[in-house]
């Protein structure tokens, strides 16, 4: 139902005023009495074979929600019925900004893919921490941060640090985002010794709460061998308790969609299905050269349940879908977990 109606229905128009009614639609639906238990019925697997025991955290299930999608934590409550092991919101940052010029989300039918430049559009951290404190607990909840467009280099790290500090009780795991390739960097956020002092700082700010949380690195797809040599030694040296393979791509070869397209939508990170074996690469070659030091969630053009299961198989101990979630719509979480337990 959802590929053959809702879909076609859907693409009619703008994909961000879709996006923002489809929040609207399962927000009142959820209110119906009754429709919860419909959802848990169609798409939840409730079985122990799927928990997965990682960095201290218990997920009911490996198939996750990626950053970008609950950006100001909304909807989690209700995206939880869909029969996520976890949901990650954000990026969030200290204060509310509008992110780039609309338009700034395009679709790439013919690839199954998008290309965004939403540029951390937010309400900022104390809204979304209002939002947090509806939390139903139904659903581990990782917090993805980054920050302010506008902040100088030398003030990263305290936005970092200011999100961080506000969102620890609230959230399960963090996500430093580091990668995105919609806003201003000024190359800082690439730097290996920056990352270091990075991650440094925000680590000394978890000792400070009487439980730490997981600290995540989410990277791009787009690194080199040399990059990932890097980031694998960073992790050794920090002890961060993971990795984020990987975020949207820069990177346009060979697309189905025309150069014609592709100019006229300018800038912005592609994502979905076109870049599906970059990550998965990625993911490969960090578990290989690591020996497995560490848990990897994988992240990247998965539209099918053999998708998910090539990123697990090439070293991933999660998965979080985002534009596969889009084309493929809510039954992918189930079909995913499906998968795993025939796997197994």
């Amino acid at each position: 139902m959802y590929k053959s109606i809702i879909r076609p229905l859907f693409f009619l128009f703008d994909p961000e005023k879709v996006h923002h009614f489809t929040f609207l639609l399962i927000k009142y639906i959820s209110k119906i009495p009754g429709v919860t238990s419909i959802f848990k019925k169609l798409y939840v697997i409730n079985d122990k074979k799927l928990e997965r025991n990682l960095f201290g955290l218990t997920f009911k299930n490996p198939v996750g929600l990626a950053a970008g999608f609950d950006k100001n934590a909304v909807l989690y409550n209700e995206l939880a019925n869909f029969g996520f092991g976890f949901i990650e919101i954000g990026t969030v940052t200290p204060t509310a900004q509008k992110g780039n010029p609309k338009k700034r989300v395009f679709r790439l039918k013919a690839d199954n893919g998008l290309i965004n430049r939403m540029g951390f559009n937010n309400n900022g951290v104390k809204e979304v921490v209002k939002q947090l404190k509806k939390n139903k607990g139904n659903v581990l909840i990782g917090g993805n941060i980054g920050k302010n467009t506008a902040t100088m280099p030398d003030g990263y790290t305290e936005d970092y640090v200011a999100c961080f500090s506000k969102l620890h009780p609230y959230v399960d795991y963090f996500v430093l985002n580091v990668s995105c390739p919609n806003v201003s960097s000024h190359a800082k956020l690439n730097d290996k010794d920056y990352l270091f002092e990075l991650i440094s700082e925000v680590q000394k700010v978890n000792t400070t709460f009487s439980e730490q949380k997981p600290i995540l690195l989410k990277i791009a797809p787009d690194l080199n061998k040399l990059q990932l040599d890097e980031i694998i030694e960073l992790v050794a040296e920090t002890k961060i308790d993971g990795v984020i393979a990987s975020n949207t791509s820069i990177n346009k070869k060979g697309l189905i969609a025309s150069e014609d397209k592709l100019t006229k939508i300018g800038h912005g990170g592609l994502s979905g299905k076109p870049i599906k074996d970059r990550s998965t690469a990625i993911i490969n070659y960090l578990a290989q050269k690591s020996n497995k030091a560490f848990p990897i969630i994988g992240v990247g053009g998965i539209h099918s349940a053999e998708d998910a299961l090539e990123k697990l198989n090439a070293g991933a101990d999660l998965v979080q879908i985002y534009t596969g979630f889009i084309y493929e719509g809510p039954s992918l979480i189930k079909k995913i977990n499906k998968a795993i337990l025939e796997q197994e």
